[in-house]
Parts: C-alpha cells; structure tokens; sequence
C-alpha cells in the first residue's frame, strides 16, 4: 500500500501494472487503494464486461476511451480523484496496449491494472507497452505478514526494530513458522486458518487453487503446451524431494529433452508460478555473470502450495519438527527462498556447487559483498559444505538458518528460520 501512494505521487508517474499470481489479492489491494486515497474508483474487469473491449477496438486515444469509460461508469472520470482500474486486462490485449498513450497523452489520469496471465502477454510483443509502464509485484504473505495477521504484529515489529533476543518467544514462534509451512501465504488460505482454525479447510483451498492453476495451462497456454506444463508442475515435488533439488528434465517425463520442456519452465515461470534458483560456479560480482545456465532448482511460489501439491498431511505440523525436515527439507528451502525474494537489496535467487563435492543452498549480495546461506531443517546444524566454501572463498560473513535461537559468534551467524525477514538489519548489525 506504501508502494502504491508514492506510486501515486510522483510527478512523472505512468500507467502502474500490478503483477502476481493468480487469487494473491491484487483485484482487493487496488480497490482498497482506491477506497482509500481517491474520491472515486472507475473499477473495470475485462474478463466479465467482454462488450468494453470494443470500446478499445475503435480507439486508442485515451481522450475517446475516457468518453466511454465515464458513460460505462454513470459519472465523469476527474483527474488525480477518480482512480481506473482495468483488472484481468490481458483479456483486452489492445487495452494494454492502451497504457503506452495514456502515459504519453493523459499522464494527469490515475491508472492501475492489473491481471493473472500478465508475464505470459509478454510473448505478444505487439500488444505490450514496453518501457511506458512501471510496475509492482505482489506475492503471497511473507512469514513476518503472516505473524501479523495472527496477532503478533508488535514482536514482528520489535525484530524489524532491530531486537533479534527473542528466546522468551522462540517456541511460539517455532510452532507458528510450522502453522505457516502448512497454511502458506496465500490470502484464502490464511483467512481460511484465521476464520476457521481447521488444517482440513485450508487444505480445500489449497486444492481449488492448484485446480484454477491447472484449468490456467489449458486457457491461456498454447495447445502444445498444455499437457507438458501438467506433466512439469506435478514433477515439482519429486524433483526437490531428491538429495540433490537440482532439476532434471528427464524426472518430468521419461525421454524428456531441455529444448523440448524449457519453453514450459518460461510458461510457468511468466505466470508467476514458478521460481528459480541458479546455480553460479564462482561467488563473484555480478551472481549472474557466473550462471550455470544448465543448472538450477525450481521451487514454486509458495511453501503451503508446494506442501498441498505434495501430498503431506496438514497433520504433520503436530510430530516436532518433521514438517521442516520433510522432503529432505524441501519445504525449508522454498520458504527460505520465498523470504529471500521479497528482500530485494539482495540479490538471493543463486545457489553454489563445488564438481558435486559441496553445496550451498543459498548465495546472495548487499551489492558489495558476497555471502552464503545454509538452510537447515533442525537443531543439530552440520554445515560441511559451508566449511568447504569458507577454506576456498573467505567470504565477510558465513550464515546458517535453522531452528537454532539467533547467535553470533567470529564470522557465523545463525539466524533461526523464523526471523529470516529481518536479514537486510541483521547485516547492518553485523557488519
């Protein structure tokens, strides 16, 4: 919401477009934002008004189209007070086309949109308003928000302030990180939890979510891609099951080829579902300058959706820290990652290999140093592969996140997996 009012206010503000998967409260955050700062919401979805797409055949002045907007609208469309919203706009592909001339010739209008399928309009370049658009992403709760909306907004506040001794709350806040493996972050889920308490009612919505997913493939992608993206997101738990999460095409499907699956793995990834993790074979600035293009993990956008697609119990979240090491922890390392990718001062999305004899789970950098990042599942940290980079790297600072409390001692810090949120102040404080 911040985001969205400096947005807002800028002076040489464009059309704003607001990613995100679908069913992860886009539609609610922009009318809330609109309820909020504005006098009045001209709210418009493409997907359920299909006749409004005329009103975009005809013309793509903006002038002409605020016309018929106001009219569909029943009151004038004003300047700074009225904000627009075109939801699932990548139904109408000429009203996204549209954004390049509002920014140039009506820039004193408000508008937002937003949709489920936006990264995979990126395939039709001619419809796509390419560098007349800012944009936003919007991904499931984090553990810190998810703290929040389970009433322990103050201590998620008192870490964010810097106060990292939280043993008085540790198992509390262990048995809540394991409610989140199980709940995810997702909005109807954790509403779900918080209205009902119930595992078995989450996990209903959880299933209807993967369905919307599946019933996306056969909607939006091409034909011949349809059933390898099925094939590819049922393999996603396997995969990550194994000792090494590397993925292998030949997993989704026997006789499975790279050329043949990698244009699925951009599906997925432009539809928001999919993340991936890169391996680098030499911690050095820039990350990406030292990919192994052929090497990576995929973990999904979600630790509750990964948990559902699955197959594990909701139950597991009452037999000890099993639900952290499940999978060969699997569902750690998706929540790990998910955390890292909403600090976005680093750049986290990067695991290191040494010809198979050590592993990092995770690399990221504050721009200047490179450090590294182990993900435990347990009490009992063994970090073999970490002491095998420290000999060859000598990097600033070693970290180590697992259900240990928060200690500091020379050049290790272990961070307890539910204060991983607090990483960006936990590296001012240890610098």
């Amino acid at each position: 919401m911040d985001e969205l009012v400096a947005w807002q206010n800028k002076p040489n503000r464009k059309p704003l477009i607001l990613r995100g998967v679908r069913q992860v409260g886009k539609t609610w955050l922009l009318r809330e934002f609109g309820k909020t700062y504005f006098d009045d919401v001209c709210y418009v979805n493409f997907e359920r008004n299909n006749q409004l797409s005329a009103v975009f055949h005809d013309s793509l002045n903006p002038k002409q189209i605020l016309t018929s907007l106001a009219l569909f609208h029943g009151k004038p469309i004003i300047p700074e007070k009225t904000l627009i919203i075109f939801d699932e706009i990548q139904e109408v592909p000429r009203a996204l086309t549209s954004l390049k001339y509002f920014a140039e010739e009506a820039p004193e209008y408000t508008l937002c949109s937003a949709g489920s399928q936006l990264g995979i309009t990126l395939h039709d370049q001619m419809s796509f308003p390419v560098g007349k658009v800012e944009y936003l992403d919007l991904r499931p709760l984090s553990f810190c928000e998810f703290m929040m909306a389970n009433d322990r907004e103050m201590l998620a506040e008192s870490v964010l302030n810097g106060n990292f001794d939280l043993m008085p709350f540790h198992d509390e806040l262990i048995s809540l990180l394991k409610t989140y493996f199980v709940v995810g972050g997702m909005p109807a889920s954790v509403q779900t939890w918080l209205d009902t308490h119930d595992y078995n009612a989450v996990d209903s919505v959880l299933e209807n979510l993967s369905s919307s997913y599946i019933d996306d493939f056969a909607k939006h992608a091409p034909h011949a891609l349809t059933e390898k993206l099925r094939y590819v997101w049922q393999s996603i738990p396997s995969q990550l099951a194994k000792e090494n999460k590397k993925f292998i095409f030949g997993l989704v499907r026997e006789g499975a080829r790279a050329r043949e699956y990698e244009e699925t793995l951009m599906w997925l990834e432009d539809m928001g579902l999919i993340q991936r993790n890169r391996c680098i074979t030499k911690p050095a600035l820039p990350l990406s300058a030292y990919e192994d293009l052929k090497a990576f993990k995929i973990f999904l956008m979600d630790v509750g959706v990964l948990r559902h697609l699955s197959g594990l119990s909701p139950t597991v979240v009452l037999e000890g820290s099993r639900v952290f090491e499940e999978f060969k922890g699997a569902l750690t390392e998706q929540f790990v990652l998910q955390e890292l990718m909403l600090l976005r001062s680093l750049n986290a999305n990067h695991y290191w290999t040494s010809s198979g004899k050590a592993e990092v789970d995770f690399i990221f950098s504050d721009g200047l140093h490179v450090f590294p990042l182990e993900a435990k599942a347990d009490v009992n940290v063994k970090a073999k592969s970490l002491n095998v980079y420290d000999n060859l790297y000598h990097p600033k600072r070693l970290f180590i996140t697992s259900l240990r409390p928060y200690t500091c001692k020379e050049h290790l810090t272990f961070i307890p997996l539910y204060m991983l949120f607090a990483l960006e102040n936990i590296l001012k404080q240890t610098e």
